[in-house]
């Protein structure tokens, strides 16, 4: 009986490698915008220039989805990720949220690749796994209060607000948080994980910068390994330097363009030269825009009508940032639009020009001046103008 059970579980495997091998080939080949052969893994989610490829991230702390919010966001992308506390007061822990979306979603589109969230620097106590990481509790738990950072000035465990900090210097800590990553991305059924955080506080200890980067690399090459190779790995900001031994490791990397200055003129020119990197190493890439970053502090201070303001604002500025991104998007570079990370702030906003037919890109982004700061590209319905320098765009779709 035994033998039979192997035998099933085996011819199982092999036909979902060859469903998923036969699926493989039978999308069009991908080039980047240099010519080179996108080399796309059977396990990445599905990937069309039909429309801009979207990704969406999201969580609401109260609640899990309602089947009509399930569905808004089905329809237009088949990439997401669960946020870190979604669901919490609802089912009492966040890898039940994540457990029961990944269901909804894949109840009603089984082809979507869904992410859960972990934070390799930040102990958010909102998981089973983590829910003893609070000031409250922590002193009873001194096997779990050696894996958290010591401020080196104060003598006191760091922490950011409330919320305390992990020590990648510590290999039982490494050790500890692979293997509750994988168990988190195990027992929610999701498609891979999505990392928070890249830097291991290596402004802390300057004088092991080098150690720190070497640690966090280790760690997210561990976990790449617990998880498997049908299994996403995406790194939040790991293009940058600092995060250059956890590159090879990740399958994804996001842009987190979290203030202004990310988005100034000459950072939008790394990311374009950043994105075709990560197509040529065969990786995904997600271009993440928060459009609060234009709010003024005046409008930050001003709480009355925030969520009409900045939903307001998100459609005006909408062309500029989606022409920001397809100046440099590649094969598998994926969109994320919206503000801030809750539930309510983007994700079941509907924003037409996002649907319109988009057609693969037909070359490179050209530069008009090699001095200037306007980029051209041109796109089979689509073509894109804008100038960074004064943050103005136009898209004339055919």
């Amino acid at each position: 009986m035994r033998s039979t059970f192997v035998a099933r579980i085996f011819t199982s495997i092999m036909i979902f490698i060859l469903f998923s091998v036969a699926d493989l080939f039978a999308q069009k080949p991908l080039i980047t915008s240099d010519d080179t052969p996108f080399v796309r893994q059977v396990f990445y989610p599905k990937f069309s220039w039909e429309t801009t490829p979207m990704y969406y991230m999201f969580g609401d702390g109260k609640r899990v989805l309602k089947p009509e919010e399930v569905r808004f966001i089905a329809e237009r992308t088949d990439f997401i990720c669960i946020e870190k506390s979604h669901g919490l007061a609802e089912l009492g822990a966040a890898e039940l949220g994540a457990k029961h979306e990944v269901a909804a979603f894949k109840k009603i589109k089984p082809e979507i690749k869904v992410l859960f969230y972990f934070n390799s620097a930040y102990a958010w106590p909102f998981t089973s796994y983590n829910e003893n990481f609070t000031l409250e509790k922590i002193d009873a738990h001194p096997e779990l209060k050696k894996f958290l950072l010591v401020d080196p000035e104060t003598g006191e465990l760091n922490r950011r607000g409330r919320t305390l900090t992990f020590d990648v210097l510590n290999p039982e800590f490494r050790e500890w948080w692979v293997e509750t990553v994988a168990k988190g991305v195990r027992e929610s059924g999701c498609d891979g994980a999505f990392i928070d955080q890249m830097h291991g506080f290596n402004w802390l200890r300057k004088d092991k910068s080098d150690e720190v980067q070497e640690a966090m690399g280790k760690m997210m090459t561990d976990l790449k390994k617990q998880l498997g190779p049908d299994k996403i790995l995406l790194g939040n900001n790991a293009h940058q330097d600092i995060a250059q031994f956890v590159f090879p490791a990740v399958d994804a990397i996001m842009f987190e363009h979290y203030n202004a200055e990310l988005l100034n003129k000459e950072n939008l020119l790394k990311d374009w030269n950043n994105m075709l990197r990560i197509a040529k190493a065969g990786k995904i890439s997600v271009f993440r825009v928060g459009v609060e970053v234009e709010e003024n502090s005046d409008e930050r201070n001003n709480k009355q009508n925030k969520a009409e303001r900045i939903q307001k604002l998100s459609k005006e500025r909408l062309e500029y940032y989606l022409a920001c991104f397809l100046i440099g998007a590649q094969p598998y570079s994926y969109f994320q639009y919206g503000w801030g990370w809750t539930l309510s702030s983007g994700s079941l906003v509907d924003y037409p020009l996002l649907a319109k037919p988009l057609g693969a890109p037909l070359g490179k982004y050209k530069r008009t001046n090699p001095d200037g700061w306007i980029f051209t590209r041109e796109y089979e319905h689509a073509s894109v103008w804008v100038n960074t320098e004064k943050g103005e765009a136009k898209i004339t779709w055919r």
